[in-house]
């Protein structure tokens, strides 16, 4: 299946996307939420679509959709795991994962507006893999992993650079901001993709190919990260873990290169579609 949410910011309904059409089913009553993955969600909503496959509703072209996903508790991201990414940032291999976190008030739609912050200068952008868990993990074992994914989803893991990596303290500091997590267009489960470990990724900026890589370069695979991460924290049911970026990330460019307000960024990942973001300056609400 594919899942959706649908709707303003903040009152998302939920959908399913059949043969590249959007239908609505939020009569189904649940939102794709933590109790949703938690007790069996995706295995009802099959059966529920299945059943009222006739009643669905067709949702709009032009509808904003959101995350596939609602709020979860966390959203865990790893650094360095693409040995190109590593090697354009002049960083050493990582001998275990690097993990750090963004906020979930980071989480937009895939096709949301990318709000540069105040006293940005370095804002950057960086096409990931993301794997959403679906069942409570901890102290798990990778040869179990698989039996934890709900499913995968496109993520543009922005990040300030300055902010990162240039003042005092964590990664966290510039990979939090406010829309710096657009995530969909929907939630793919693992049966709709045919190899994770053989995805292209890709994203433009003003339609210029700035990345464009594949997950057959992994450092750390989908497997070990869930197991790894597992060691360290509870893994809740929706929480999300994106896996790292390859090359061609704006750091790396000589000079670099940063968004700025009037940019487009778009991206894409092989089975999980494609997501458009404008790029605004801040502005006091």
């Amino acid at each position: 299946m594919k899942l959706i949410r649908y709707g303003n910011t903040g009152e998302e309904r939920t959908g399913v996307q059949i043969d590249g059409v959007n239908y609505d089913t939020s009569s189904y009553g649940k939102d794709y939420d933590e109790k949703f993955f938690e007790n069996g969600g995706l295995a009802e909503l099959a059966a529920y679509v299945a059943k009222h496959r006739s009643e669905l509703t067709v949702i709009p072209d032009g509808t904003r959709l959101g995350s596939p996903v609602a709020r979860p508790s966390k959203i865990v991201c790893i650094g360095l795991n693409y040995a190109d990414h590593a090697k354009e940032t002049n960083a050493p291999l990582p001998t275990e994962p690097i993990i750090f976190m963004k906020s979930t008030t980071s989480l937009v739609g895939p096709n949301d507006d990318i709000i540069i912050p105040k006293n940005s200068v370095k804002t950057d952008w960086e096409v990931e893999l993301a794997v959403v868990i679906g069942k409570k993990a901890s102290y798990i074992e990778e040869a179990d992993a698989s039996d934890y994914i709900a499913g995968y989803v496109l993520h543009n893991d922005v990040s300030e650079r300055e902010f990162q990596l240039e003042r005092n303290g964590t990664w966290d500091k510039g990979k939090g901001c406010d829309t710096f997590a657009p995530m969909g267009p929907f939630l793919a489960t693992p049966d709709e993709i045919a190899d994770v470990d053989n995805l292209r990724l890709w994203l433009t900026v003003n339609g210029q190919k700035m990345q464009d890589g594949t997950t057959a370069n992994f450092i750390f695979k989908v497997p070990y990260l869930i197991a790894y991460v597992s060691q360290f924290m509870t893994l809740l049911p929706g929480d999300v873990i994106s896996t790292g970026t390859p090359a061609g990330v704006g750091l790396g460019f000589k000079p670099p290169v940063y968004l700025k307000p009037g940019d487009v960024v778009e991206l894409g990942i092989d089975g999980l579609g494609t997501s458009k973001q404008n790029v605004v300056a801040w502005s006091k609400a």
